[in-house]
């Protein structure tokens, strides 16, 4: 009986190896839902409650392993169904799952225990999507979407959240959030689908395009509530729940994740409520709302690449060629390996910006529902809040773009380990594929996150939090020594950085894959260095609020037998470096190289437009 959990090793480390106690501290309130509120379900520790966040784990990974997986294969061959009365009708296989997970109270992760949620952090969280993505990618597009409750919880009146949100932790609704149109996709400062207001009710009026689970029950939509302001100061989010007035006109055919919806609404005149004020849809709301999708994506990400990376190993070890087993040719030995690291690579860091995340949301949740008393607290707090915003700013699409890059990579490298048979339709090699492809592209493509991470990269928010890495000192000779190479490599990103900015603002962009990837390098190098060095965690940023634990708290038993698994990451830290830096040193000398010609010369080298067939 497969546990998609249990078997998975680095993540069970991880789970261990992360500070969740200071994150489940702050996220409990002190444990004010057992002390003060009676919840009887609630935890009364700091050790209480990373066992709960283990026990969801398993039993997402049972459902996730024994029901999920072995219905993704028909579900990808039928995917839904579009009604003529423009409802969508879910394959049975996708209601089925989401029936499971209703059942198993999974559907609230993240949500207040006092409208029927887990109250479960972005780390714990992102872990699931991990999971679920690993089982079905598709499905994790409708149970990952419970960023909309987020959403409602954070922005939305007392009456919007009692109405709604207990109804998304019993699994009754799924939500959408509605943003994209035909001529708005990346930008979303474009939207145009107006909303009126009539006598105190606003009406939508418009047409959406490429809505994951628009056929969901409830809907974030974001509309144009100033007619008067053509930038996005002039967008609002609104609620909705389908009705009669918002149909679907048209099912997207996608290359995959076929067991995901995706659909073009039509709004007439559809009666909606206000979240919020005013002009902060996408200013606040909707940002904040991507900032979560993102992650959500980089989870993904990494439980599709885990599948792909799975079915190439058994296929590596049990295909005999020319004498025995394919995994014992150097070249296919080297795909194997990389593709096991990268995940390890990308996982690292997109649990540790969920980390981040987590603190940086505790830290404003205090500020703003719990102010401490203290004026050197709130001081100090409110410029933690500073520091947690320019490195998230960076870290999010950071974690998103280089996860889905290494799930794209992965999943191609699968069918090439399988050569013809991945090619065929006899193996879910071209399923993983195909899921795959959409990760670089939705959410934000790959080119607008390396946008977005390389002017934290420039900000100095990569240096500080560099220089905070390099305070652990290292007693194993092999870890000192590559801890030396990051320390070299930091310094040659800075210089790149130094040149960069010597340059126009186009250079930024032009070389931001080069930067963006350099950087990722030196962190991730110093997060496998982290793994491997003996009860060390990654350090919080500078100046964090870390509260004390409870008296007689008690860590919980490890998961992992960890003496073996910090001897391996040992060797993958000293591959990934070793592998590792001399791309950091040719793309810093590409920066150097000051080349501009795709943008000086970009009619000559591109070539004339094809004429029309």
């Amino acid at each position: 009986m497969p546990n998609f959990f249990l078997d998975n090793d680095d993540l069970m480390f991880l789970f261990d190896h992360l500070d969740l106690g200071e994150v489940a501290r702050v996220q409990e309130d002190d444990f004010e839902d057992a002390r003060v509120h009676k919840i009887d379900y609630a935890p009364v520790d700091e050790a209480d409650t990373i066992d709960n966040y283990r026990r969801v784990l398993e039993i997402l990974g049972d459902i996730a392993g024994n029901a999920i997986a072995p219905r993704a294969e028909a579900i990808d061959d039928k995917g839904n169904t579009l009604n003529e009365d423009g409802t969508v009708t879910l394959n049975p296989l996708v209601a089925e799952n989401l029936k499971a997970l209703s059942q198993a109270d999974l559907m609230g992760f993240t949500l207040p225990r006092r409208f029927g949620g887990l109250n479960c952090p972005n780390i714990i969280y992102s872990m699931a999507n991990d999971i679920v993505s690993r089982a079905d990618g598709s499905l994790m597009n409708i149970f990952g979407l419970q960023g909309i409750a987020e959403t409602i919880n954070a922005f939305a009146d007392e009456e919007i959240k009692d109405e709604f949100l207990p109804r998304f932790s019993r699994g009754e609704v799924t939500g959408a959030m509605v943003l994209t149109e035909p001529d708005a996709g990346s930008d979303l400062q474009a939207v145009r689908l107006k909303a009126i207001e009539e006598n105190g009710q606003w009406y939508l009026r418009g047409v959406k395009r490429f809505i994951t689970n628009g056929c969901g029950e409830v809907l974030l939509v974001l509309a144009r509530s100033e007619p008067d302001i053509s930038d996005g100061r002039g967008l609002s989010l609104f609620i909705t729940e389908r009705n009669a007035c918002v149909k679907v006109r048209h099912l997207e055919h996608k290359l995959g994740i076929h067991g995901s919806p995706t659909c073009e609404l039509v709004f007439d005149d559809c009666p909606a409520r206000l979240i919020g004020q005013r002009q902060r849809g996408l200013i606040t709301y909707v940002m904040a709302l991507m900032n979560g999708a993102r992650l959500g994506i980089a989870a993904q990400s990494l439980g599709i690449a885990e599948s792909a990376y799975r079915l190439a190993r058994t296929y590596a070890n049990t295909r005999k060629q020319f004498g025995g087993p394919i995994e014992r040719l150097p070249a296919v030995a080297e795909m194997v390996t990389d593709m096991k690291i990268a995940i390890e690579a990308a996982r690292a860091l997109t649990y540790e910006t969920c980390r981040v995340c987590d603190l940086d949301n505790n830290n404003q949740r205090v500020l703003e529902f719990k102010k401490p008393t203290d004026p050197a607290e709130v001081k100090e707090r409110k410029a933690l809040a500073r520091t947690f915003k320019r490195l998230n700013g960076m870290l999010t699409p950071l974690a998103k773009y280089y996860a889905s890059e290494v799930c794209c990579m992965v999943a191609d490298k699968t069918i090439q380990v399988l050569g013809g048979s991945g090619y065929m339709r006899d193996y879910p090699a071209e399923r993983y594929l195909r899921d795959a492809r959409i990760t670089t592209i939705y959410e934000g493509t790959s080119q607008l996150q390396i946008v977005a991470a390389v002017r934290g990269v420039c900000s100095g928010a990569f240096e500080r939090r560099i220089n905070e890495f390099e305070q652990t000192d290292y007693d194993d000779v092999l870890l000192s020594e590559l801890k030396t190479k990051l320390v070299e490599g930091k310094e040659q990103v800075l210089e790149a950085i130094k040149f960069v900015k010597s340059q126009s603002t186009d250079y930024l962009d032009l070389m931001g894959r080069k930067l963006v990837d350099a950087a990722a390098a030196v962190f991730i190098g110093h997060l496998f260095l982290h793994q491997a060095k003996s009860s060390v965690r990654p350090p919080s940023p500078a100046g964090s609020v870390r509260p004390p634990s409870p008296a007689g708290s008690v860590r919980p038993p490890s998961l992992t037998d960890w003496s073996a698994m910090r001897a391996r990451k040992k060797r993958v830290a000293k591959h990934f470096i070793d592998m590792e830096m001399p791309k950091l040193r040719m793309n810093c000398e590409m920066i150097h190289t000051g080349d501009r010609t795709p943008l000086e010369e970009y009619d000559l080298l591109a070539g004339p437009v094809p004429a029309a067939d």
